[in-house]
């Protein structure tokens, strides 16, 4: 059985060195990919924007946009798989969307999916990548063939801040999806308890009246 090699914690790289190692061959590979990742995010961003906001007063631009949202989270599951194997980012999938909603209907579906924050931290991620690739493609090229001794630092310095996108944008929020769940459950149980009190008092009256 081959074991997959083991990643290092991401808060525990080796020390960036004037050595060219294979970490410092991987960064460079992740910065000069860069570019056209965040070509193909930001096309992406702009056309599920645009025709969702385009569309949104038609029948079909709601689903669109959540269908957009969807794609998003791919995206983003890419993104924190490439991060994981070129940067050693280990950053936890999120929650599927949809859960808790299977059995009601195509409106709460749609809503659940239109407020998604995975989704829409994905698009933010694509759209706010394209100039910070077009940067980092351009200083990484310019550092492999002019300031290729201190490659490695700058290498570092790059990814760190990648490193903090990943994790800022495309990681879960267990902790914010677990309170908005536990926020529409009250919101239920209160609507069904008013419902109850509504149809209790609506008895009372209708049977005070036959009373009289």
């Amino acid at each position: 059985m081959t074991m997959s090699p083991s990643l290092p914690d991401p808060d525990r790289l080796p020390p960036a060195r004037f050595a060219l190692d294979r970490w410092t061959w991987r960064e460079t590979a992740y910065l000069l990919a860069n570019l056209p990742v965040a070509v193909v995010g930001f096309v992406y961003t702009v056309v599920v924007i645009g025709v969702g906001a385009g569309l949104s007063v038609t029948v079909i631009g709601l689903p669109l946009l959540v269908g957009g949202l969807q794609g998003a989270r791919l995206l983003g599951g890419l993104e924190r798989r490439r991060a994981r194997w070129m940067l050693g980012v280990r950053v936890d999938e999120p929650s599927p969307l949809g859960r808790g909603h299977q059995d009601q209907g195509f409106f709460v579906r749609l809503w659940a999916g239109l407020k998604d924050p995975v989704g829409w931290r994905a698009l933010l991620y694509g759209f706010i990548r394209l100039p910070w690739g077009v940067l980092t493609f351009a200083v990484t090229l310019v550092s492999l063939f002019v300031l290729w001794p201190v490659l490695p630092f700058i290498a570092r310095g790059l990814t760190a801040v990648d490193r903090a996108m990943v994790r800022g944008l495309l990681s879960p929020s267990d902790e914010l999806e677990r309170r908005i769940a536990e926020l529409e459950s009250d919101r239920g149980v209160v609507v069904d308890t008013a419902a109850a009190d509504l149809r209790r008092i609506e008895r009372d009256l209708h049977d005070g009246a036959q009373a009289r």
